[in-house]
């Protein structure tokens, strides 16, 4: 039993930041379709966003303007709670998942409540949009505290700068050594680059086919993930779980 349960923990950490990509690419395709050009995982995005809307038309939404601040309190506050549950010995990765699960639910709710036709400056709207920009901030703070030697799931371009540099070395590098790394590396890279990819295209299609009803397509992935990590984790040791928590680059 103790092994099936290890062997489920190692499948579940294999597949989540896979799992996770997906739900930025979604949930920011969501946002940008649904709530007037907002980023809410590519969130330095946002500044184009704003300086186009500015010299163009003189102002911006306000969810794009609020944006960046929001994107960073909420990063302070994830820290602040991973801290208290540090201090319990709690691993953070189930809690941060459940709270990411809570807030896209908040955002799927405030979306369907500023309707189809939706005016980017309600306040339905607005805190939407606010409530997608926290539920990526958690998921970018959960990457950075929970997972760490994984790359990045809701921001691609260094991904993808990494994962080509690397396939180049792979064909051009001259120490074996080097050579090794690099394909390592595009083995940890590819899920992340192909999952946001999957995650855009599943957000796009939702949106032409649900309206405001499609950010319960990212809610759903996002309770598999919180649900699929309470199961993984069940009958393993406290220290096991802690150390699976922290680590997946040895997977």
């Amino acid at each position: 039993m103790e092994a099936g349960a290890r062997m489920l923990n190692s499948l579940f950490r294999k597949a989540l930041p896979g799992l996770l990509a997906i739900i930025a690419g979604s949930t920011d395709t969501i946002g940008f379709l649904g709530l007037g050009g907002l980023f809410t995982a590519h969130i330095t995005g946002n500044f184009v966003v704003l300086s186009a809307y500015a010299l163009d038309r003189g102002h911006a939404p306000l969810a794009v303007i609020l944006s960046v601040p929001v994107f960073m309190v909420v990063l302070v506050v994830t820290r602040m709670l991973t801290a208290a549950l540090e201090s319990f010995d709690v691993s953070s990765l189930q809690p941060l998942l459940v709270l990411q699960s809570l807030l896209l639910a908040g955002f799927l709710a405030l979306r369907v409540t500023a309707g189809a036709h939706v005016d980017v400056d309600s306040a339905a709207a607005v805190l939407a949009g606010m409530f997608g920009v926290a539920a990526m901030a958690v998921q970018n703070a959960l990457v950075q505290i929970s997972l760490k030697g994984i790359a990045a799931t809701a921001v691609m371009t260094t991904n993808v700068t990494r994962f080509t540099l690397d396939l180049a070395e792979m064909l051009v590098g001259r120490d074996a050594d080097g050579r090794l790394k690099a394909r390592r590396a595009v083995n940890h890279l590819w899920p992340q680059i192909v999952g946001f990819v999957v995650g855009c295209g599943i957000g796009a299609a939702s949106e032409a086919a649900f309206g405001d009803w499609s950010a319960a397509v990212p809610v759903t992935l996002a309770v598999l993930a919180a649900a699929l990590s309470f199961n993984s984790m069940r009958g393993a040791d406290s220290p096991d779980r802690r150390a699976s928590a922290t680590s997946v680059a040895a997977q």
